[in-house]
């Protein structure tokens, strides 16, 4: 589903490689240090930062030249990516309609993706009148009308408490399920990656590996891996 062939991007002095595939409707955890190259890695799939070489293709469509609007991806940032000045029901329209110039039949989808991530009568409501689980709900119902069949998480839950936590990835799990979407979710928690994921990559110095079943790659942790963990 998504193809990473001979990927080299270069940002200030950091420079990251990619060699690898991911399967149609995986889930799939990025792990590594701190520096390694892990949002990097999403960021060059999404498009935010240009490739020196390779390419990047989903769904057998090369991707590389398109711009980040027009990739057949979301992805969601630890901050939500919520527009402080609009409302709960505004930004999720944006999943629809950047111009905002929404029908009736659109503002009805926008209320069912809210109930669907449980905030039924939050529309009217500004970010800042939201607590950070419910802000993640919001970013995960934009995700739901906008239908991409690729889906990257930069850490989107870091900040939240463990049990917080949990429930958010149980929601993840359930839309990626109902939508048949491929994940890519960047995390420093092995659990979060345990709890969500089947296959992992490890990101090392700027390498980032090929996909091996999590429970594997946590239970038998390379050294660099080990040394990060604490193992």
């Amino acid at each position: 589903m998504l193809t990473l062939e001979g990927l080299k991007a270069t940002q200030g002095a950091f420079t990251l490689r990619a060699d690898l595939a991911v399967k149609e409707g995986e889930r799939v955890a990025v792990i590594g240090a701190s520096g390694s190259g892990k949002s990097t890695l999403l960021n060059a799939i999404a498009g935010f930062l240009s490739l020196d070489t390779g390419a990047v293709t989903v769904n057998g469509e090369a991707i590389e030249h398109m711009l980040p609007g027009k990739r057949p991806l979301s992805i969601v940032f630890q901050d939500s990516n919520l527009f402080p000045h609009l409302t709960v029901a505004q930004n999720v329209g944006l999943g629809i309609r950047p111009g905002l110039r929404l029908s009736a039949a659109e503002h009805a989808q926008i209320e069912a993706a809210l109930g669907q991530v449980g905030l039924t009568g939050f529309g009217a409501r500004k970010p800042s009148a939201l607590s950070g689980g419910q802000q993640s709900r919001v970013a995960l119902a934009r995700v739901l009308l906008r239908k991409r069949p690729l889906l990257l998480l930069d850490e989107p839950f870091a900040a939240l408490g463990p049990a917080l936590r949990q429930e958010m990835l149980a929601l993840v799990g359930e839309i990626a399920e109902a939508q048949k979407l491929t994940v890519l979710m960047v995390t420093h928690d092995p659990g979060d990656a345990e709890a969500l994921t089947d296959q992992s990559i490890f990101v090392e110095d700027g390498l980032a590996h090929p996909p091996v079943p999590t429970k594997e790659l946590l239970s038998n942790p390379p050294q660099a891996l080990k040394d990060y963990l604490g193992h």
